[in-house]
């Protein structure tokens, strides 16, 4: 197994990427093999007092920056980190890509190397929320589709059925759709049309509606919304997490919150295992950020969606 690696990309980067990439192979067994694509001498010189001849370096010696424009971005930088992995990935010389740089470079990136699969309306990111018995909710999507129709909230649902699975093995998965409250009646156009679909489907288990303070729910595995509403509710989710930590705060199941556990989140309806991470994550971040990818590849979840969608 080889999964790539932007060096590059972040906002403490090359530092915590080539840190982080060092925590991960010490944990990864010896047929897992890092990639690291960015600045060589750059790479190499955060490599002194490690043995170097565990990770492969490819060489990379432009940067998309986190604010550039995306599609520009990889259309002018041919020879950054974000274009080389995409184009390794699609070539297969990667089994999985990952990276903590621009977001939206990684979006276009993945759409252009190795496409959508077939009959995928919109990917999609995805991310866990610990619950109190120790498994997760699957929240999707959480941030890059912030308009959203029936049709795609309704695939969002196969898709995050499908990933609690694959990655959590839960077995069955309940399915909710995010509303402000639990009547068929109640939400908006969106919420009542696409709950309208999802009624009495047999590609998933749909048990209805779910509020916000279901999110931490055992009653409920998958809740689906807008990219928009998912992406506000992490972002509250981490705020609230910072709170505690300032406020001098420690608790088992409060300090599962810290993003630095996941790592990343993968993009869902590609045709290769991708997973960005936090922009500002450090080495820690990067390590499980790194083994998430690992987990994504040994689940197979891109072949698992591309059957359902035959």
């Amino acid at each position: 197994m080889k999964i790539g690696l932007d060096i590059m990309g972040g906002d403490f980067a090359p530092d915590t990427t080539v840190a982080g990439a060092i925590l991960a192979q010490k944990v990864l067994s010896s047929d897992v093999h890092l990639v690291l694509i960015g600045k060589e001498d750059e790479i190499n010189a955060r490599l002194e007092g490690c043995d170097s001849s565990l990770f492969e370096i490819i060489h990379a010696d432009e940067v998309v920056e986190m604010g550039d424009s995306p599609t520009k971005a990889l259309s002018q930088k041919r020879n950054s980190g974000i274009s080389i992995g995409f184009n390794m990935l699609r070539e297969g010389e990667l089994n999985g890509f990952t990276g903590t740089g621009n977001s939206g470079a990684m979006l276009v990136g993945a759409m252009r190397g190795v496409g959508a699969i077939p009959g995928i309306y919109r990917p999609c990111v995805v991310t866990p929320v610990p619950k109190m018995n120790g498994s997760v909710t699957i929240l999707l999507d959480v941030g890059i589709n912030a308009d959203c129709k029936p049709d795609v909230l309704y695939q969002f649902a196969i898709l995050g059925s499908l990933y609690a699975e694959c990655v959590y093995n839960i077995s069955n998965p309940k399915v909710g759709l995010l509303n402000i409250g639990g009547e068929e009646s109640k939400g908006n156009l969106l919420t009542q049309s696409t709950h309208g679909m999802m009624k009495g489907t047999k590609d998933f288990n749909f048990i209805g509606n779910v509020e916000g303070r279901d999110l931490f729910s055992e009653d409920v595995d998958v809740i689906v919304c807008d990219g928009f509403t998912g992406n506000v509710v992490i972002k509250e989710i981490e705020a609230f997490y910072d709170i505690i930590t300032k406020r001098g705060i420690s608790d088992e199941y409060l300090d599962q919150f810290n993003y630095e556990n996941y790592g990343g989140t993968p993009f869902l309806g590609i045709n290769a295992p991708v997973v960005i991470g936090h922009g500002a994550s450090n080495d820690i971040a990067v390590k499980n950020m790194i083994l998430l990818t690992k987990e994504i590849i040994e689940s197979q979840i891109s072949d698992r969606i591309k059957e359902a969608f035959r």
